[in-house]
């Protein structure tokens, strides 16, 4: 088409990643496409389009007749052998066409194309870009609030903070700093302009990844989070372990005078944290995630994967809990149902498990 034109097909191909092959063939269909409706719907219309010099040709296909009764899709036979004289009576023939002023049409529709293709690589850009993200923290702004959903500007691309994802009792307004654990990426659907990112403040991967960035012995792998439990916005639990042995994976947590572990619980609005040192035995495990509660006695049945525990009776409720929070994210920690019993009370979870 133009010289100029071309130099763009070239800086697209090298700065959006476009395939060129595919890009060709778009601007094809959509010169095709503005032919035919020039033309005529009743007309079949085919355009080839010269890779190197963009230069395109129309084309009419036309059934070969001995007398022509629809001009639009027929041609004499007469005629079809001025253009290609070995062409048979029933045969399909591709008859030359020019349109008048159809040039610039032809731009506008290659225009278009560009444009629209140049749209669909950045989507895809910050699509790949946020789906090798999943399960990071990013960190965005409230740009507006839709039916208890957060939206959040993330520079290039809007993200999802369901209702459901939210923290209880944290409330944000427009323009709030805000971080997340990105939970999920998908493409886009009809009636999004980009990917959906959806965020969560809920998660228990949200308070794995914030001490991963506030604990350097956790992103450097010296000490390893091996299960987090979490009721969001009240408390959570983490069972750490440390591979290095002078190193005590509770005060890496913690850190010097307490200002690592302070910094997740800031982030997560004043979230109770206990921080508890991993064991490969459940009954071992199950006592310590049960602290500050006293443990008489601990025994395991594998079969039930029942943990029951035994408890000084002024220590019930501690080691229970508010709400039996305390045992639930003990259950969760473990991945054992926990039985708590203390005299003739007891206390049987069962509903948390393997969570």
């Amino acid at each position: 088409m133009n010289q100029e034109l071309k130099i763009i097909l070239d800086q697209l191909e090298l700065e959006k990643n476009i395939d060129r092959n595919a890009l060709l063939e778009a601007i094809r269909s959509a010169i095709e496409a503005a032919a035919k409706k020039e033309i005529g719907q009743k007309s079949k219309v085919v355009v080839e389009l010269i890779p190197d010099t963009l230069e395109f040709k129309i084309y009419e296909i036309r059934t070969v007749v001995e007398k022509v009764e629809e001009p639009a899709t027929q041609i004499s036979l007469e005629d079809a052998l001025k253009l290609n004289p070995d062409v048979t009576i029933g045969k399909h023939l591709k008859v030359p066409t020019e349109l008048s002023g159809f040039r610039r049409i032809a731009a506008q529709s290659a225009k278009n194309v560009i444009i629209q293709k140049i749209k669909e690589a950045e989507k895809e850009h910050v699509f790949s870009e946020f789906k090798q993200r999943e399960g990071d923290l990013v960190t965005g702004s409230v740009k507006r609030i839709n039916k208890g959903d957060i939206i959040v500007s993330l520079g290039k691309a809007e993200a999802i903070l369901p209702a459901k994802e939210q923290t209880p009792g944290e409330i944000y307004r427009l323009n709030d700093r805000i971080k997340a654990y990105i939970l999920k990426v998908e493409k886009k659907d009809k009636n999004q302009k980009g990917p959906v990112i959806i965020l969560s403040r809920a998660t228990p991967n949200l308070v794995r990844s914030l001490f991963e960035s506030e604990v350097p012995e956790i992103y450097e792998g010296i000490v390893e989070i091996k299960a987090v439990a979490r009721d969001p916005g009240k408390r959570s639990k983490i069972a750490v372990v440390s591979h290095d042995p002078t190193v005590d994976p509770i005060g890496a947590c913690v850190g010097l005078k307490g200002a690592r572990v302070r910094a997740v619980v800031e982030e997560l609005g004043g979230e109770k944290i206990d921080i508890i040192e991993w064991s490969d035995n459940p009954a071992e495990l199950c006592a310590r995630a049960l602290s500050p509660a006293d443990i008489i006695e601990v025994s395991i049945d594998k079969q039930k994967k029942l943990i029951t525990v035994v408890v000084p009776h002024d220590q019930l409720s501690l080691a229970i809990g508010k709400q039996g929070q305390n045992a639930r994210l003990t259950s969760r920690i473990v991945g054992w149902n926990i039985d708590i019993k203390a005299e003739q009370v007891s206390y049987q979870d069962d509903s948390e498990n393997n969570e």
